[in-house]
């Protein structure tokens, strides 16, 4: 892939994801930087983090350009632990740092910065042009706490009353008239005594565990729509000078 064509694919990747050279995701582009005076892209700004919260800067040279995004000479951690870049031009002691992060050869780095991508200017046809670009703001997920839910078991003391049938015997006086002769031996006349004893049920109690509930815990997935907000940036084109505006 030639240099020029290579800077035109590299301007249309924003947002594309970036491999390191394992294959590992690092982040996605945001931005491409290009050499001031050759107008070559030289560094890949890449936004990682959750919604790109750190910015780190690669090197364009020996990334390649595949149908799933780029992937980079450097693996994933040499990368994160790049210089932090939170600003568009890149010069002086910064360009430095960042040459030896990723020990490139030295270059010249008094005169003017390298500038933001977005601004690139190209020439064909005799026409001079301008690329105007935009953040879009990209969404991810990941998995938070919203909440508990426990389960909690005691011990309580209450008072239970039941009815029972019991039975009791009872005693009455049976009276049957006779008229029967008795006997000399039997004639004879006397205290005498008899006892009865009567019994009675009585409630006894025990216990016993039943198992009455089980009770558990499941969990379902409810969908709802949440409202994300940040700020992204958009450039603006201005034209001065004559010029024919129809």
């Amino acid at each position: 892939m030639s240099t020029s064509t290579k800077a035109v694919r590299l301007n249309e990747m924003r947002g594309a994801t970036v491999y390191d050279l394992y294959g590992d995701k690092i982040g996605t582009v945001e931005e491409i930087y290009y050499d001031e005076m050759s107008r070559r892209p030289e560094w890949i700004g890449v936004g990682t983090g959750f919604f790109g919260a750190k910015r780190v800067l690669v090197p364009v040279e020996d990334a390649s350009i595949r149908d799933d995004g780029i992937r980079v000479a450097y693996d994933k951690d040499h990368v994160k632990n790049s210089p932090h870049i939170d600003t568009d031009e890149i010069y002086g002691e910064r360009e430095r740092e960042l040459y030896a992060h990723y020990k490139l050869r030295n270059r010249s780095t008094d005169g003017p910065g390298r500038d933001f991508g977005n601004t690139e200017t190209r020439t064909a046809g005799g026409t001079e042009s301008m690329t105007r670009s935009e953040e879009e703001l990209l969404v991810g997920k990941q998995q938070a706490e919203a909440g508990r839910v426990r389960l909690r078991k005691w011990v309580e003391t209450e008072p239970v009353a039941l009815d029972v049938e019991l039975q009791r015997e009872t005693a009455r006086v049976v009276r049957e008239e006779i008229n029967e002769p008795v006997s000399t031996g039997e004639a004879g006349f006397g205290d005498e005594e008899v006892e009865v004893p009567l019994r009675a049920e009585e409630a006894v109690t025990s216990k016993q565990t039943v198992a009455k509930e089980r009770i558990g815990i499941e969990k379902d997935v409810k969908t709802y729509t949440d409202t994300v907000e940040d700020q992204v940036r958009k450039e603006r084109v201005e034209v001065e000078g004559d010029v024919d505006r129809t």
